[in-house]
């Protein structure tokens, strides 16, 4: 199966003490035209924020904007009057649409949050602005992929303004999953914690893997792993 292997220690690097990014694909000063991103899917930012730091005040435009939280608390702001903390088991989609201008701080004074920021293009430019936040506790992630992420919101997943399914799964150690890449469709695959085997394939936390042909797909935990995958339009 053709695929396109992102190791962890290969991705962008940005540390600027109060935080330290991984960049998968090309985001602000780190810019590598082999990876520039992979279908609609735009950006994915490992970041590790200090207590009581975060991201200023600041605007978006025409992109979704996904948050999921590995560890700690990410305390989130924007100018349609929303205000939360996203912890682990949680998933935010924001449309920036129009435009909207958010703030995200660790909510803590004492604890670092670890939390993955997505970019995905949107369908159209243009939409109003939107947010959303739902909770999808380990339980209803153990052993399977579970839908956290759609088009259509259907299965009490998050409303995504693209042709993207996206999957988080809690696989233990030596269990087994089978996802089919239908044709037409392409899949990226983001180690978050633990090993995994893709079709053979030995990935690590931080790994990415782009899969761009149809087929099945072989998940196998070499030990307990947290993933998220992406089923994108090719």
């Amino acid at each position: 199966m053709n695929q396109i292997l992102r190791p962890s220690e290969a991705r962008g690097d940005a540390d600027f003490g109060w935080l330290k990014s991984k960049h998968t694909f090309s985001f602000g000063s780190y810019f590598d035209p082999n990876h520039i991103g992979f279908g609609a899917l735009r950006v994915i930012n490992e970041d590790r924020v200090a207590p009581g730091a975060g991201f200023p005040t600041h605007p978006h435009q025409n992109m979704e904007i996904i948050s999921y939280v590995v560890s700690g608390g990410l305390e989130h702001k924007d100018s349609l009057g929303t205000g939360s903390v996203i912890r682990p088991g949680d998933l935010q989609r924001m449309s920036a649409g129009t435009g909207v201008r958010h703030s995200e701080y660790n909510q803590s004074d004492t604890d670092p949050v670890h939390f993955l920021q997505i970019w995905i293009v949107p369908e159209e430019d243009g939409l109003e602005p939107g947010y959303e936040q739902k909770a999808f506790p380990a339980p209803e992630r153990e052993n399977t992929l579970r839908l956290i992420g759609s088009r259509d919101g259907r299965d009490g997943s998050l409303t995504i303004h693209q042709d993207v399914d996206l999957y988080a799964s809690l696989l233990g150690a030596d269990r087994t999953l089978a996802f089919d890449i239908k044709p037409g469709r392409k899949v990226w695959l983001q180690l978050v914690k633990g090993g995994l085997s893709v079709n053979g394939q030995q990935l690590t936390a931080g790994d990415g893997l782009g899969l761009l042909d149809a087929g099945a797909i072989s998940l196998a935990a070499t030990e307990t792993a947290e993933f998220l995958l992406f089923d994108l339009a090719a």
